[in-house]
């Protein structure tokens, strides 16, 4: 089968759609199938791919609590039709398959006989541009032969504008990755509490509430409390836009790291924090810190209730409350073995997530849809995919 993914943001952009996107991509090919990702350009180095390709440019958009990704350029849908074309994709799966503009082009864009995949990813109360354009978006909508959403809080939010049969397929992680018993980093191993924090500096993901937390766990642990900060370091003054008496606690910025790097930084941490205040629709950074044994404190919003059970194999803390999160904080700093039994069962609900299990279903989803599901079951009774 031949498989073309359309997304908006893909490497050298980090963020949860990137990784579904890579590995769908990987685990596919493990499969047997050709895959091909047909995303924008970004400015900086990017990553030489043979079987990745690139057209427009990438332009941030403030929307929904964050930056997003949008493809600007000329004559992109006459692109898009020379690519789907000379590749003869059979199965073609945009990400955020209504938002401008090459999400919402690949629709338009598909040559006959190509099945259509949309993936839902966003999340939100509401969405104004849904609502506005509700009409012309749902006649998009209709031509897609298959809709997934990422979350129960994703399927709800597409299917409130746009109803018809949706099925949630969740985001992934590679659990040979992250995983525990990967070497720390030495130099942060001083007897201080470790807090980590992973993703974009975007207002939407709370960072700031953490920030403010962070003296009360400092004045309950005498100052023995380090937060380490992930990501990109575009919004770094709105963290502590007031002045904050730290209390002797340590903030360590990091700013991007390689991705080869990145599982030293979750076996480092005591605690993984993902303050977000809203609109996430499910949170790959907590699968990540879950598969490496992390103990997590995440906002009670409906996306992070898909991936953590409050008390089974994580904390939930109100959002945008530095109280409640430093009491979600220090009742694992005070308790080694809650942290330990936490970090446990959120290792095996991670497992359970595995990228190698999820392709396998966005597998049967192509081949539903292409009439190929006699195809599999011949390979899998020949002894292929059986590992």
């Amino acid at each position: 089968m031949k498989i073309g993914i359309v997304t908006q943001s893909y490497y050298p952009r980090p963020g949860g759609v990137t990784e579904v996107v890579h590995h769908t991509a990987r685990e596919m090919r493990r499969l047997g199938h050709g895959v091909k990702i047909v995303t924008t350009h970004y400015d900086g180095p990017e990553p030489s791919d043979p079987d990745v390709i690139r057209i427009g440019h990438n332009v941030l958009v403030p929307m929904n609590g964050a930056w997003v990704n949008m493809t600007a350029g000329f004559r992109l849908v006459s692109q898009l039709r020379r690519i789907f074309d000379r590749e003869a994709f059979d199965v073609v799966h945009t990400h955020c398959p209504l938002v401008p503009t090459l999400p919402l082009m690949t629709i338009s864009a598909a040559r006959p006989g190509q099945k259509l995949v949309g993936t839902f990813h966003a999340a939100a109360e509401s969405n104004y541009a849904y609502r506005l354009f509700r009409g012309p978006l749902g006649r998009r909508a209709a031509r897609l032969d298959r809709r997934l959403a990422v979350s129960e809080a994703a399927r709800r939010l597409a299917s409130r504008y746009f109803p018809g049969d949706y099925e949630v397929v969740p985001n992934g992680v590679d659990c040979a990755r992250f995983k525990p018993g990967i070497e720390p980093i030495a130099r942060f191993r001083d007897g201080r509490l470790n807090l980590l924090f992973v993703g974009r500096l975007d207002r939407r993901k709370g960072a700031p509430y953490l920030c403010r937390a962070l003296p009360l766990v400092a004045r309950a642990l005498e100052g023995r409390v380090r937060l380490i900060v992930v990501g990109e370091k575009g919004l770094r003054s709105a963290m502590c836009a007031r002045p904050v008496d730290l209390r002797g606690a340590e903030i360590v910025w990091v700013g991007r790291v390689p991705p080869e790097e990145l599982p030293r930084y979750y076996a480092t941490a005591d605690v993984f924090c993902s303050p977000a205040v809203g609109q996430e629709s499910f949170g790959i950074v907590l699968l990540e810190a879950m598969a490496a044994g992390s103990a997590v404190v995440a906002s009670d919003i409906p996306g992070y209730r898909a991936v953590v059970e409050n008390g089974v194999d994580g904390l939930l803390s109100a959002p945008r409350d530095p109280a409640a999160i430093a009491r979600a904080v220090l009742a694992l700093a005070n308790n080694p073995p809650l942290r330990a039994r936490l970090g446990a069962a959120g290792r095996a609900k991670a497992l359970r997530h595995d990228w190698s299990i999820l392709a396998r279903r966005i597998e049967e989803i192509y081949l539903e849809i292409t009439g190929g599901r006699d195809a599999r079951i011949d390979r899998v009774a020949c002894g292929r995919g059986l590992s």
